[in-house]
């Protein structure tokens, strides 16, 4: 099987043992709820905006379903009390309703009989328009990728930029496109993936990274839509589906047709100490709605690098992918949507370790021959040398063209050291540019000795993922986490943040969204 020869049924089996590890995850998120999923679904439904008389703005999104989770419970899905309480008592729109419920003027009930039957029509109705933006960016995406093309080589060069200012920036983004980006993606401000709502409008003053908000958003993607058309290929946008409003974020990334989203299965459990089940039960809804919006997820298997040995972890990378990619696809995303994540994090003074970064690369390339990969440079190895740090970083850019990644996030020559000067991604992009002008394709010529170092150490982390996956399967997956498999980390499937906001589904719960998102589901 490919430049490695592995064997077929071993990855089946791999492929089965995810499935199987996966399955109980899948049927608990299939049977519950959060708050953040109710919140969600108003949204598409086109509630937005925040009451300016509360306390920091809060959204009209998290008052309703906060009112109808206090006097009703989410247990039947926000959806039925709120749009019984729209059709019978008399308010023009959501909005209204909305600042009647702030002001203690609205007691929501939930309906039956012929009630709920009206107000399931009039909510499924509201939640289709918002399914319908969603299907209109994607074609309108499209329609651009045709008029100005796509980059004409791969792998993409993935550049970051975030000033804590929107409007610092769009200058920067246009230009890091200019000069050779074809991803741009917005870190958030430090710390929003632990607010349990989003905040509204374009924002200023954000900490090591800009506010990810719906107007951001769209005031970004119009800036890379012009760039994009005078640059002549389509320049996409990236921001994070994670955290306490995973499926709002989704939902906005969609309205305002974003074209990338970092969705991971685990990295908000391990390295933000988000409840687990909240995790898994957001996710599966934001990764069916990056599957209707044709968002490509990237992955974060690269974080457990930054916490676990690069050679002694490493088949934990693979289990993870191999997770990331079932949750995916139950989901409905498609080969290439999966953005699977990995990285260049082995130290470099380690005998052979471009070897084995080889290795790992490419036991992952052919695991995941259709997934555009997203390969991470260095940054827990990168020191105050500067020099040494563009070195590195030039090797992993080679070893990415060797083995054909997909999505290549430029490296810094002070990541991890300093926030990095604009002078700083210049050079970083050189860097990349001169590595895929002279060897980006290279991949067409490197095959590895049948029998040799890379072939053998890929074999030896495939059989390793294989073993530990049949220990999940027997143990669970909540209590592999528990036991700090991934990153080290433990997490406890009744610790951390958010666990308040998950609720089990009554026998009549109803979600317009999910139904909807739903259909266009392969057959379990």
């Amino acid at each position: 099987m490919g430049r490695l020869g592995l064997d077929p049924e071993t990855v089946r089996r791999a492929r089965r043992l995810a499935a199987a590890a996966a399955e109980p995850v899948v049927t608990m998120a299939r049977t519950h709820t959060t708050t953040a999923v109710e919140r969600a679904t108003l949204r598409l439904a086109g509630l937005a905006g925040a009451d300016p008389a509360s306390e920091d703005s809060q959204p009209w999104v998290n008052i309703v379903v906060g009112a109808v989770g206090d006097q009703v419970g989410l247990a039947h899905g926000v959806t039925l009390p709120v749009w019984h309480a729209l059709t019978t008592g008399g308010h023009a729109d959501l909005r209204e309703l909305a600042a009647k419920t702030a002001a203690g003027a609205v007691r929501y009930t939930v309906p039956t009989g012929q009630e709920a039957r009206r107000a399931r029509s009039a909510a499924r109705r509201a939640v289709a328009a918002g399914l319908r933006r969603i299907d209109a960016g994607r074609r309108q995406r499209e329609r651009h990728i045709r008029r100005w093309g796509d980059p004409p080589r791969r792998p993409w060069i993935y550049l970051i930029v975030a000033t804590g200012d929107i409007y610092e920036d769009i200058p920067q983004a246009q230009n890091a496109a200019r000069e050779g980006a074809d991803v741009i993606a917005v870190i958030r401000s430090t710390g929003q993936s632990l607010l349990d709502f989003v905040p509204e409008g374009a924002t200023r003053h954000g900490f090591a990274g800009t506010y990810a908000t719906q107007e951001n958003f769209r005031l970004m993607r119009a800036a890379l839509d012009e760039v994009s058309a005078e640059v002549g290929r389509y320049i996409r946008l990236t921001n994070y589906a994670s955290g306490l409003c995973m499926p709002e974020m989704a939902v906005l990334a969609g309205l305002e047709r974003l074209d990338m989203m970092l969705n991971d299965s685990m990295y908000g459990i391990l390295f933000r100490d988000i409840n687990p089940k909240r995790t898994f039960i957001d996710q599966r809804f934001a990764r069916m709605v990056h599957a209707r919006a044709g968002i490509v997820i990237n992955t974060g298997e690269d974080n457990y690098l930054t916490t676990a040995d690069a050679v002694e972890a490493a088949h934990t990378v693979t289990v993870s992918q191999l997770l990331n990619e079932h949750f995916a696809k139950e989901a409905g995303l498609a080969d290439w949507q999966l953005g699977l994540g990995h990285a260049f994090e082995i130290n470099p003074d380690l005998p052979d370790s471009f070897r084995l970064e080889l290795a790992h690369a490419l036991l992952a390339r052919e695991l995941f021959p259709d997934a555009p990969l997203k390969w991470m440079p260095p940054t827990k190895h990168m020191t105050g040398d500067i020099f040494r740090g563009y070195l590195l970083d030039g090797f992993f850019n080679l070893a990415g063209a060797l083995t054909g990644q997909g999505i290549l996030l430029v490296g810094m020559l002070t990541e991890a050291v300093v926030t990095p000067f604009l002078s700083d991604r210049d050079l970083a992009l050189g860097n990349v540019r001169y590595v895929l002008g002279a060897a980006g394709n290279l991949h067409e010529d490197f095959v590895p000795a049948p029998d040799g170092f890379i072939v053998r150490r890929a074999h030896q982390v495939l059989a390793e993922a294989v073993e530990l996956l049949a220990r999940i399967v027997d143990d669970g997956l909540l209590p592999a986490i528990a036991d700090g498999t991934f990153g080290i980390t433990r997490r406890p499937v009744d610790g951390g943040k958010g666990l308040d906001g998950v609720v089990a589904r009554a026998e009549d719960y109803h979600n317009p969204a999910i139904d909807l998102l739903e259909a266009d589901l392969p057959a379990r």
